[in-house]
């Protein structure tokens, strides 16, 4: 008798895990590739994956190339395609050159979301946790008060491929426009923002060609810490004033010295556990709804038509809030 309860227990033992494995084996895997890997931003961001898949039970995870190429990219999401992940989420350097990995991907029935690219081709869904418009209207508003609405500026983005850094960059530019006619665009926007090195080296050559520059406007996390860094070598602090959205805990130095004199955000950590949460989501067959509620975007209006979601949820980064963002991990 003894061994027969045992010999059932084992069976039933056995056939819960057999269960259990078909279960992950059908709940699939999330593999989400940025711009690059390696810097606080998306630190930040693959901690709210992680975090996230957890808490969901989803084997969820990043993948940081080492520069911000798009091939780079592009061979990352190839990659996922040949392991059969069932979500590929891509915070793209280039939207153009993914467009064709991305739709083979949905070919595959793989489902794509993306972050930091509105009306990505080859998406799902794509969504921000800020407005192109609202975003760079309220950076160019803050440098414009800075300024004294008078005097020279140069506009960093992380690449000129980006569409959304180049979104912020056209609100920003038509807002100083508007409301600060004295001030000046020095050349057009310089693609640098997410090479520390390059920003900070494109920032000097700027500082020495135009003596009357009085402002940066860096999209791009490392775009803000470059200039600010070129700033202190040139003891310019307090005359040439940084703006724009990087990490405060890489940044927060260079804050409290007046050399970024501040900018906005939003959360890359909560950005990472939206790309869970939206994959879970999808994956068991879940809709899109006008006026639902989803952890970590709050209400949502969705654009049917582009595939967007987009919410405000802007952060402002200065002196008064960078050591506590620090301290939060970002």
């Amino acid at each position: 008798m003894f061994r027969r309860i045992l010999v059932a227990a084992l069976a039933t033992s056995l056939a819960l895990a057999s269960s259990a494995a078909a279960f992950a084996q059908d709940a699939g895997k999330v593999g989400v590739v940025v711009k690059i890997g390696g810097i606080p931003w998306f630190n930040a961001m693959e901690a709210g994956i992680k975090e996230r898949g957890q808490k969901l039970g989803v084997d969820a995870f990043m993948i940081g190339p080492t520069s911000a190429d798009p091939a780079l990219q592009v061979r990352a999401i190839e990659d996922l395609i040949a392991q059969g992940v069932k979500v590929i989420g891509v915070v793209p350097n280039d939207a153009k050159v993914l467009e064709p990995v991305l739709t083979k991907a949905k070919e595959k029935g793989i489902i794509v979301i993306t972050h930091e690219s509105p009306g990505q081709k080859g998406a799902d869904w794509d969504f921000e946790l800020a407005s192109s418009t609202g975003f760079g209207e309220a950076h160019g508003k803050l440098l414009g008060e800075k300024m004294g609405g008078k005097g020279e500026y140069a506009v960093f983005v992380g690449s000129l491929t980006v569409p959304l850094h180049n979104a912020w960059a056209d609100a920003a530019i038509a807002y100083i426009k508007k409301n600060y006619p004295d001030m000046t665009l020095v050349g057009d926007r310089y693609g640098v923002a997410e090479d520390v090195d390059k920003s900070r080296s494109t920032a000097l050559d700027l500082i020495s060609a135009h003596p009357n520059l009085k402002g940066f406007l860096a999209f791009g996390s490392q775009g803000p810490i470059g200039a600010g860094r070129a700033v202190e070598e040139r003891r310019k602090v307090g005359e040439i004033f940084v703006l724009g959205p990087f990490s405060p805990g890489q940044g927060q130095k260079l804050v409290k010295s007046d050399a970024i004199s501040g900018g906005f955000m939003w959360n890359p950590k909560q950005a990472g556990e939206v790309f869970v949460t939206l994959a879970d989501k999808l994956m068991k067959g879940g809709e899109i709804k006008d006026g639902e509620e989803i952890e970590g975007l709050g209400k949502i209006k969705p654009d049917f038509e582009n595939r967007n979601i987009i919410v405000d949820q802007l952060v402002p980064i200065n002196k008064d809030t960078v050591s506590d963002l620090a301290a939060m991990g970002l």
